[in-house]
C-alpha cells in the first residue's frame, strides 16, 4: 500500500493474509484446549498473540490507529 489510510486492492489481499494467520492460530488455540493439552495451548496461545500484534502493526503504519481494550 502506498499511501497511508489508502484502502485498495493490495490492503485487502495483505489484511485478508492476516486474518488467515489469526484464525489458523486460533483453531490451534482452539485445538489445544480441546485436548486439554497445556503445553501445546501455551504455544499456540503465544502464536495466536504474536499474530493478533503483526495485524494491529501492520494496520497502525498504514494509518490506522487501532484503540484496543486494555492497551493504552
Amino acid at each position: 500500500m502506498g499511501d497511508a489510510g489508502v484502502i485498495d486492492e493490495g490492503f485487502f489481499r495483505r489484511y485478508r493474509e492476516l486474518l488467515d494467520a489469526e484464525d489458523s492460530a486460533f483453531d490451534e488455540l482452539e485445538h489445544a484446549t480441546e485436548d486439554g493439552d497445556a503445553g501445546r495451548f501455551a504455544r499456540a496461545l503465544v502464536l495466536w498473540q504474536e499474530s493478533l500484534d503483526a495485524k494491529i502493526a501492520w494496520l497502525d503504519d498504514s494509518g490506522y490507529d487501532i484503540a484496543l481494550p486494555g492497551r493504552h
